[in-house]
This record gives structure tokens, sequence and C-alpha cells, in this order.
């Protein structure tokens, strides 16, 4: 899957981000094939999940974001066990970790604030050998030219990206692929 998803992403690269049930409706109906599921809870989870690869989409779920789950690695065997998701997005390298060892298609997750949080990047993704890496916010051209310096993984620029401009500029700078919660983002660029 992980060359697959290279692939999927170099052809797709504006991600639908939904985090609730007006956006799940959305998605289900837009060009996107990629899908950011970024809400949720242990009792639903799996139903959102189903609703995304029903309309043929391929879904990814951010862990941290499920209600009722913890932070600890079980929750990655009760989505392996009860949910159809293809990837798992936590800002957790333990968690991404034991993803990627249950075989999903993993995506690091990292809220660049200060020069801390970014000089901290490349231990964090050695730690969990993770398949790419989300930057948020996105929208920061400068900043994700030095990450993608920095590591050898794909970058997903996410979060205040709005518009057209936002996406050619994150592209431009390197990113592999944006992700948006904007519909107009998704089916009109």
């Amino acid at each position: 899957m992980r060359e697959n998803m290279l692939d999927l992403l170099a052809d797709n690269p504006i991600i639908a981000a939904v985090k609730d049930e007006d956006g799940l409706q959305k998605v289900v109906q837009s060009n996107c094939q990629l899908v950011f599921i970024l809400f949720g809870n242990i009792c639903n989870i799996g139903q959102i999940v189903a609703q995304v690869k029903a309309a043929g989409k391929v879904a990814f779920v951010d862990i941290d974001l499920v209600e009722g789950t913890s932070n600890r690695e079980i929750v990655v065997d009760f989505m392996r066990k009860n949910t159809e998701t293809d990837g798992i997005i936590s800002s957790k390298p333990s968690i991404v970790r034991a993803a990627k060892m249950k075989g999903f298609y993993t995506i690091h997750r990292f809220f660049l604030i200060d020069s801390m949080s970014y000089h901290n990047l490349p231990k964090q993704v050695a730690a969990s050998k993770t398949d790419c890496v989300e930057i948020l916010p996105g929208c920061m051209p400068k900043v994700l030219g030095w990450v993608q310096d920095a590591i050898s993984q794909p970058v997903i620029a996410s979060g205040l990206v709005c518009d057209k401009e936002d996406v050619l500029t994150a592209l431009k700078a390197g990113a592999v692929a944006i992700s948006s919660t904007s519909p107009d983002v998704w089916d009109n660029i």
C-alpha cells in the first residue's frame, strides 16, 4: 500500500478533511479520493469509516481526535479489528509506530509553533518511523521547505489552507499534498 499511497497522493494532492457529520455528507459526494476523518467516537468511528469506504474513498483516521480512546497503543488494535481504516494519523510517535506495525499507512502530525518544535521534528520522525508527515499550519511555505530538507518522508500541508493560492504555494514549497476541511478547496482547485 505504501507505494500505491504515494502514487495516490501524487494523482490526488487535495485531501478532504472532515470534522463533523455535515462534512462527512459532503465528502462522500466530492471528487476527493483521500479523506482524513477528524471526528467520531469509539461507538461510531466504524460507521463513519464505512461511509467513506462505501463512497470508494481511502479513509485515514486521526486517532487522537476519536472520543473515548486513550493514547495507548490498544486503540490501534481496536481500529484494525473494528474498522476498515486504511491509515492512522497521530501526533504521538508511539501510536504511529504501533499503527505501522499493524500494517496501517501512517501519518505523523506535527504542530509547528516555534523553533523548538521544528528542531524536535527529525527526532520524532525517526522514533515513529512514519510513512508521511503532516505539518500544521500548512500555509507556511518557508517552513515547509525547511521540513522537506530535514526529513526524507513526504510532507502534507494542513491547517489554514483555505484557497487556491494556499494550495499552490504549499505544493510549490514541496508538499506532496494538502489537507483542508473546506469543500470549496476540495472540488474547486
